[in-house]
C-alpha cells in the first residue's frame, strides 16, 4: 500500500521545484505526474485543484520558515549573527542550487495572476518573515549590535528586499556570487562599529 503522506509530500516538493523553475503558470499536474511517476488522478486525489496545491505548499513553506527561524533563535543569540546566518542560508542555497530562490518571492512577483487564496498565503509568509526580522533589528539596536538609520520595522523591510533582490540578481546574471555582493554591504552598513 502506498503511503498517502509520502505521495502528498512528493507532490508538494515537485511543485515547489517547478514553481522555482517556471512560476505558477509554468507547470501543470501533467508535469508533476511525469516527474514523480504517478497519474494526474492521483494528484487530484490529494489536491483537487492547482490553487489548493500551491496554497498548501505556501502554508507549509511558511511553517518551515518559522521553524527555521525558531531554531536559529535557539542557537544564535546575537541579532547581527542571526541576520548573517539568515543571509548565509540563502547564499548557500543559491551557490549549490538546492533552492536558488524563495518560492514566496517568486509567487509575489506573480501576485496579479494568483488566485486570492494563494495571494493570502504569500502575504502571510512575508508578514511573518517581516515580523521576525523587525524583532531582530529592534533587539540588535537595543543591545547596541546594530546601527539603524530607519525604524526597526523599516530596516526589516529593506533587508528583506535586499535579500530577495539579491536572489533575483544572482539568477539574472547566472552568478551566485552576486547574492553576497549585494547583501554583504547591507549587513556591513547596519553592523555597529566599535
Amino acid at each position: 500500500m502506498v503511503d498517502s503522506s509520502n505521495t502528498s509530500d512528493s507532490i508538494l516538493r515537485c511543485a515547489q521545484t517547478l514553481i522555482i523553475a517556471g512560476g505558477y503558470n509554468g507547470f501543470s499536474y501533467a508535469d508533476i505526474a511525469k516527474v514523480i511517476g504517478i497519474r494526474n488522478a492521483s494528484i487530484h486525489h490529494h489536491f483537487p485543484s492547482k490553487a489548493m496545491l500551491v496554497r498548501t505548499l505556501v502554508a507549509r513553506y511558511r511553517e518551515e520558515m518559522q521553524d527555521g527561524v525558531a531554531r536559529l533563535e535557539q542557537h544564535v543569540a546575537d541579532p547581527l549573527e542571526q541576520l548573517r546566518a539568515y543571509a548565509k542560508f540563502w547564499e548557500g542555497c543559491i551557490a549549490d542550487a538546492s533552492s536558488s530562490f524563495c518560492v514566496c518571492a517568486l509567487l509575489a512577483s506573480e501576485m496579479p495572476i494568483l488566485p486570492e487564496e494563494i495571494a493570502l498565503e504569500v502575504r502571510a509568509h512575508f508578514r511573518a518573515l517581516s515580523a521576525w526580522l523587525a524583532a531582530v533589528f529592534a533587539r540588535g539596536e537595543e543591545q547596541g549590535r546594530l546601527s539603524l538609520t530607519e525604524p526597526a520595522a523599516m530596516e526589516a523591510e529593506i533587508f528583506m528586499a535586499a535579500v530577495h533582490g539579491a536572489m533575483l540578481s544572482a539568477r539574472a546574471y547566472g552568478d551566485a556570487r552576486m547574492f553576497g555582493a549585494i547583501v554583504n554591504p547591507v549587513l556591513a552598513r547596519i553592523a555597529r562599529q566599535g
